[in-house]
């Protein structure tokens, strides 16, 4: 990926493109490379910007969806953002959900892909044992429909942090806080125009959370991708920027 991560102040992120903002979030396995295609469609005619959330840089008793939503809001504020679009995926989306009802005058318009919240079967309902490469491999292609999509980089990627013990220990405790967080009696008080962008064929927040999103957010509308897993922008990149690129114009009106 050739996008130059900058660091300032304490954060990390990349900013590509100008005009209207797009602030994306990854997910608790996630990096910032998983948004790539979006950032090359999008940054012709937006600024897109990601910060890298400090998932294995919180300490252990503040890992949580709540502390990287804290996190994102001084972000948000560094950046002197407003009105802006917020796009999350799998944790990600959790961490926009909670970020859009507790500063709803920043956020113009949300969009979730496989977003946690209401529920989730990280890892197919376990967590890798570390020692063998064969299971973590068949954990990552579980994340996808198509298992080429888990490329040799992306599960070296996650089998390193699985063997990284500082990593494992933040990894599971945000994990369990975002269980622990479930969002079903509060997401009625989103408004702002939200659009589901959902893998037909997600393991691990399955079509049901998709459609319990479309009946507890009143302004939503959800649309599916089918032959798709849990990561859209990555699986199925073209189709995934069909459908938010149609979203986003309809917020132009």
């Amino acid at each position: 990926m050739d996008f130059v991560l900058k660091e300032e102040n304490g954060f990390s992120y990349i900013e590509k493109g100008e005009g209207e903002v797009l602030l994306l979030l990854h997910g608790l396995m996630g990096a910032l490379s998983n948004w790539e295609d979006v950032i090359n469609e999008f940054s012709k005619e937006y600024k897109v910007i990601i910060p890298m959330l400090p998932i294995y840089d919180l300490p252990l008793l503040t890992t949580g969806v709540k502390t990287l939503s804290k996190y994102v809001h001084r972000f948000v504020k560094f950046k002197g953002l407003s009105d802006f679009v917020l796009i999350g995926n799998s944790l990600g989306g959790h961490v926009a959900l909670i970020y859009t009802l507790a500063h709803p005058a920043l956020v113009k318009a949300l969009v979730l892909t496989g977003s946690s919240g209401l529920y989730e079967n990280a890892f197919g309902g376990s967590f890798p044992r570390r020692e063998s490469m064969a299971f973590v491999q068949e954990k990552v292609e579980y994340t996808f429909y198509d298992p080429k999509t888990a490329t040799k980089e992306l599960v070296d990627e996650v089998y390193a942090m699985v063997n990284d013990r500082h990593k494992v220990i933040r990894i599971l405790a945000m994990a369990k806080s975002a269980i622990r967080h479930n969002m079903a009696k509060d997401v009625h008080k989103i408004y702002m125009p939200t659009a589901l962008i959902w893998g037909k064929n997600d393991k691990i927040t399955p079509p049901d959370v998709a459609e319990e999103f479309n009946k507890l957010i009143p302004n939503s509308e959800l649309h599916w991708i089918d032959q798709c897993g849990h990561a859209p922008m990555m699986e199925q990149p073209l189709e995934f920027n069909r459908l938010l690129k149609g979203f986003l114009q309809k917020l132009k009106g």
